[in-house]
């Protein structure tokens, strides 16, 4: 059969199982989708913008002009993440559809999006601090402009931080959009429910992944290849993973953990000032001020608490 007669014979056949099947989980689910990701990803610019004028420009900002140019990615931003947060708070919300005058999800929408512009100062305040760590953690950084310029931690940390503060006000689906996006784009994978401390740097970035329920300190530094994941999970009666429950490592302050070190589970705890050798495997806790190489936990001489 010629692909034409099949299209026009049995294809309308196929269209039609699908439309059914959407019917049933996409429109019922109402999906944020493709075009619901783009926004996403768009008000992610719109925002690093605002904190970081002209860091993503293809012209140079009027100094004059500069607080005209954050108050306009602002309020693009808020608009299009009020929009984008009422359709995920609809899609988690059990009773949507049962009130046509109901307006839960848009009130808190607003207020959500209003608590992240107001979080804003904060939270460049933080990225400051890490761009800081980068600085003084890298010989072969010569600035700060390069650091945000070219270092892929950066771009991943920065969205981690908003990220972060939309998970922290219980939004769904939409902080994972955010991380994931940065995942494609750097290769650093870092759940947005992770906690993190400030001065955080990450050198090289690729490969590092971070858990959901992993707490890190400040002024930590982390180099390519480290996971901070779960050890096993607990499942239910069914087999399937329990969710909600801590699986992830803390990592204490200025800790330094080498590449392709893996550090799991969630009653491992990584004591302050500690250093993580290269390529170690690790599932139990040590002490503050210790050196792992090959797991074998060692002593540290203070002194010796070092970029090596």
């Amino acid at each position: 059969m010629e692909l034409k007669t099949w299209l026009n014979s049995e294809a309308p056949a196929v269209a039609e199982a699908l439309d059914r099947a959407n019917q049933q989980d996409y429109y019922k689910n109402r999906s944020i989708g493709f075009a619901g990701k783009q926004t996403v990803y768009r008000v992610l610019d719109a925002l690093r913008a605002a904190m970081f004028p002209g860091l993503n420009e293809t012209e140079e900002i009027a100094p004059e002009r500069v607080n005209l140019f954050i108050g306009n990615n602002i309020r693009t931003a808020a608009v299009e993440l009020c929009e984008v947060v009422e359709l995920a708070l609809k899609n988690a919300c059990p009773r949507y559809g049962e009130d046509e005058h109901c307006h839960i999800c848009r009130d808190r929408a607003a207020e959500i999006t209003i608590e992240l512009v107001r979080s804003l100062p904060a939270i460049r305040e933080v990225l400051r601090t890490d761009i800081e760590a980068a600085y003084l953690g890298d010989p072969a950084a010569c600035s700060a402009e390069e650091i945000m310029l070219s270092y892929p931690a950066f771009d991943a940390i920065s969205i981690y931080r908003i990220a972060h503060k939309l998970y922290e006000l219980k939004v769904p689906v939409i902080p994972r959009i955010m991380t994931e996006y940065a995942h494609q784009l750097t290769g650093i994978d870092i759940h947005p429910g992770a906690t993190i401390g400030k001065s955080f740097f990450i050198d090289h970035g690729t490969g590092v992944v971070i858990g959901e329920t992993c707490t890190i300190g400040e002024g930590v530094k982390l180099y390519q290849g480290v996971t901070l994941g779960a050890k096993s999970f607990q499942t239910d009666e069914a087999g399937n993973p329990v969710k909600g429950i801590k699986r992830h490592p803390d990592i204490g302050d200025r800790v330094v953990i080498y590449a392709g070190a893996t550090i799991l589970g969630g009653d491992t705890y990584v004591g302050d000032d500690s250093v993580i050798g290269g390529n170690v495997w690790l599932t139990h806790s040590v002490p503050p001020g210790t050196k792992v190489y090959n797991a074998q936990p060692q002593p540290i001489i203070k002194s010796a608490v070092t970029n090596e």
